[in-house]
């Protein structure tokens, strides 16, 4: 898999200006209030390092132990929004792999943030995507295609919304009811 060469993401210089040096801990210091939560401290692997720095506009999705709804997400084009699964934090198994996070890149998702399991984790590492995730696991997800699209997720804690914006660096993630900007 070579996910580098068969991705053209097209970000508009002016929010690649507007996002280069604005990083988590600066977002966090500029806009306390409205700063959801930060999960630095959830667990989120940061060996799953694609891409460093992501944001964009969340879509959430509810599944456990299933990935049909995931791949059936990736699919669709990605305008720049970032997936955010609550995968019930199972680690019996693997709910995104590197052919739907390929699909995902080639699609123009930003990110992907599971909460839950990962496989094929050296691919994953070869797209420019963000991925977060709990661990890896080599085990695949069940294919029922039972989830929820579209509703609040809870992850450490915090309440993650449909429209909400994500902003993820090596230093965490951040949510936020609205876009921020320096």
């Amino acid at each position: 898999m070579n996910c580098k060469s068969s991705f053209n993401r097209n970000i508009s210089s002016d929010f690649e200006r507007r996002i280069s040096n604005l990083l988590t801990g600066i977002f966090s210091e500029l806009h306390p209030i409205t700063i959801l939560d930060n999960f630095t401290g959830w667990g989120l692997q940061d060996m799953y390092l694609s891409e460093e720095v992501f944001s964009g506009q969340i879509v959430t999705l509810k599944v456990f132990e299933d990935n049909v709804l995931v791949r059936d997400f990736l699919e669709e084009k990605g305008n720049g929004r970032v997936l955010v699964v609550d995968g019930g934090a199972s680690l019996r198994c693997a709910i995104l792999g590197g052919n739907p996070v390929q699909q995902a890149q080639n699609n123009g998702w930003a990110g992907i943030v599971i909460n839950g399991c990962i496989r094929d984790v050296d691919e994953i590492n070869g797209c420019d995507i963000g991925v977060r995730a709990l661990a890896s696991h080599p085990m695949k997800a069940n294919k029922k295609g039972i989830g929820e699209k579209f509703v609040p997720v809870c992850m450490a804690g915090t309440r993650i919304c449909n429209g909400e914006w994500l902003y993820a660096d090596t230093d965490g993630i951040l949510v936020s009811p609205t876009e921020l900007s320096n």
